[in-house]
């Protein structure tokens, strides 16, 4: 059986909370799902939960009784299972937390596993322990030794992708440039065509001054980056609406022309996606071999082990890997 990967995330954020209750919601949506962990995070979190779900061990081939409805988990590490409090996340648990990812990461390079689902993980204390990238995105592409991905987040309203992702704001200006928004809009277009059964994306680009620069009065980046980027797009035969200004681009008007928006930073992005869709998004890496997606939230520590969170990211996250294998297959 063609099964995906899932890594937990941070141990004792909500991560094991949204896989148990989301198999408790609905568990046929895991029957082609490994997940790559310690068995224990999955067991004493349901514990605390008050959950009755089986979690069961496989093996490195993923050969199991598939006839039981249950939580599987491979645990690729050699580390002793040590307590994990929800809430509490320690940087001795960071090592396993990172090896999981990277192991389900060269699974799917493999062709072992079809693709990667990951629940959030804590930067702060992998950073702690020497974790060297900015987040999971720039982790998996070093894995995969691509040179670009692209995030995209997607939900039911609205698709969007980003031209940098976890960058200071004063920095974006001096990070934008005509050959990297060339390739990002690229790595979208083909990606939808190739991954989400659209054949012709229609796609629209944010400006990144108020008003889209207002004609070099605001500023000269649409002018002198993303203008003649998408110049050059459309002798390569991708057309690309823009740059155009953000404060209406979003707009139920303007945004039901578009199978994506582009937009050139993190929050020009993130803030009206989470607007209109939070607990519905779903967090995507285009450019990467094999298919990856995400939930659009982090790892709440302060509601791990209280049962009061939402699931419906990972279940959305889950769907989305289902939907993307569907469409190359």
């Amino acid at each position: 059986m063609k099964s995906f990967v899932l890594t937990l995330g941070e141990p004792a954020g909500i991560g094991p909370d949204c896989v148990l209750l989301a198999f408790q919601a609905q568990p046929e949506i895991f029957h082609n799902i490994v997940v790559i962990g310690k068995r224990g995070w999955l067991t004493s979190r349901a514990k605390v939960l008050g959950l009755s779900i089986p979690v069961l061990d496989c093996d490195a081939s993923f050969a199991r009784d598939v006839t039981k409805d249950a939580l599987w988990v491979y645990d690729p590490t050699d580390d002793e299972m040590r307590t994990v409090i929800a809430g509490k996340p320690s940087v001795e648990e960071a090592e396993s937390v990172v090896q999981c990812i990277r192991i389900a990461a060269e699974m799917c390079m493999t062709k072992q596993a079809v693709g990667l689902i990951t629940a959030p993980i804590e930067k702060a204390v992998l950073k702690d322990a020497g974790f060297a990238f900015p987040g999971h995105t720039e982790f998996l592409a070093d894995i995969a030794g691509v040179e670009r991905v692209v995030m995209m987040l997607a939900s039911q309203m609205v698709r969007i992708a980003l031209l940098t992702t976890h960058e200071a704001i004063k920095d974006v200006p001096s990070l934008l440039n005509q050959a990297d928004t060339i390739t990002n809009i690229r790595i979208t277009y083909q990606t939808m065509q190739q991954q989400m059964g659209i054949p012709n994306p229609r796609l629209a680009l944010c400006g990144l001054n108020p008003h889209a620069g207002e004609q070099g009065h605001f500023g000269r980046e649409e002018i002198d980056i993303l203008a003649p980027a998408l110049k050059v797009l459309a002798e390569q035969g991708i057309e690309v609406d823009g740059p155009l200004p953000a404060d209406t681009l979003f707009s139920a008007d303007m945004r039901q022309h578009y199978d994506a928006i582009v937009c050139c930073y993190h929050d020009q992005g993130l803030i009206p996606i989470k607007a209109l869709s939070f607990g519905d998004t779903v967090n995507i890496t285009l450019g990467l071999p094999f298919i990856r997606t995400s939930v659009d939230h982090g790892t709440a520590l302060n509601r791990a082990g209280t049962g009061n969170i939402s699931y419906t990211s990972l279940i959305a996250a889950i769907e989305m890997a289902q939907s993307q294998y569907r469409s190359i297959t």
